[in-house]
């Protein structure tokens, strides 16, 4: 029986972490490879490739480093893969996965995983992460589906999955919109059909520099007033409740909107911005008038990925519409 081609990619993360000396910290050490090793049911489902590109903590990740992987992972399809898995830490996930998602203009899967526990960990949940992934990537039924995200058993959709927990296993949900599909009797089962899918062809710059800021209570002004001297190209909010900030925030929320895109999504972690609720200043509503982009949605993180992405392959001025396809 000729085995299908899967491709694996290592970054790093709790699912390749270990202590060096016993009582300090765990830290990046085991390799792809090694990883691979401690699944061994996968060499009767496929003929894999795995790679370590590189060991760090997902939060040393950055979009350069990204889209070396994401060269790395069209090169896998081309040469026959018909999925592909990165393994990283499980901190920035959700935001890579979505970067990928952006990005990923194959009909083949890409799955994203990680590990809650560290390799040396009793229970460690790797293995079974990585072998999850795996089955995912390999099912047919998971073409047309962009990237996902595998984690406990359970599929997400790399646009809406979050990390909602510090340490917990059970700690990525999809809120509103739950898990896409799971894992049943090893068997990769979905709740609904794929969507179609809009696809950025790759950024032409990648120095553009968009900043992220909280709405909290009695916040200043005083970064907000040089984000424009400081060279931004783009600013994303985190609002109150359905996409509100103060008052003071409003006033120059206004002349950063006339000079670089704004988008304000919502803080709360869970729910979409409003369009036409609220209409007091500092509403939803006073901020479109300004000119600003309300996220649906799409959580703060993500929307600052999507600009970035837009800014950099100069489509900026269609923010509108993929806000509006979320």
């Amino acid at each position: 029986m000729d085995l299908p081609q899967l491709a694996i990619a290592a970054l790093g993360g709790t699912v390749s972490m270990q202590a060096r000396n016993a009582g300090e910290g765990v830290v990046p050490t085991v390799s792809g490879e090694t990883l691979l090793a401690s699944v061994p049911e996968l060499t009767a489902l496929a003929r894999v490739d795995v790679e370590t590109l590189g060991l760090l903590p997902s939060a040393s990740l950055d979009f350069e480093f990204l889209l070396s992987v994401l060269s790395w992972a069209n090169f896998q399809i081309k040469q026959g893969a018909v999925g592909v898995v990165i393994t990283q830490g499980t901190d920035t996930l959700e935001e890579t996965a979505a970067f990928f998602d952006y990005l990923w203009a194959h009909d083949e899967p890409l799955v994203v995983t990680g590990a809650m526990r560290s390799a040396a960990q009793a229970g460690a949940d790797g293995p079974a992460n990585l072998l999850d992934a795996c089955r995912v990537a390999l099912a047919e039924n998971s073409r047309l589906r962009g990237v996902q995200v595998v984690m406990n058993g359970q599929i997400h959709a790399a646009c809406r999955v979050r990390k909602t927990d510090s340490l917990a296993l059970q700690a990525f949900s999809s809120p509103a919109f739950g898990p896409c599909g799971m894992l049943v009797e090893n068997i990769t089962r979905y709740l609904r059909p794929p969507t179609p899918r809009t696809v950025l062809p790759l950024p032409q710059q990648t120095t553009q520099k968009v900043a992220m800021l909280e709405a909290s209570l009695s916040a200043d002004t005083l970064l907000l007033e040089n984000i424009l001297e400081l060279g931004y190209d783009g600013l994303v909010l985190g609002g109150f409740g359905a996409g509100h900030v103060s008052q003071s925030w409003a006033d120059v929320i206004e002349k950063i909107a006339r000079k670089i895109p704004v988008i304000v999504a919502t803080r709360t972690g869970s729910g979409s911005t409003a369009h036409s609720s609220y209409g007091f200043i500092g509403g939803e509503m006073d901020l479109i008038r300004k000119g600003v982009s309300m996220a649906g949605f799409l959580c703060p993180r993500k929307a600052r990925i999507l600009l970035w992405l837009l800014i950099g392959c100069q489509r900026q001025d269609e923010l509108a519409s993929f806000l509006l396809e979320d």
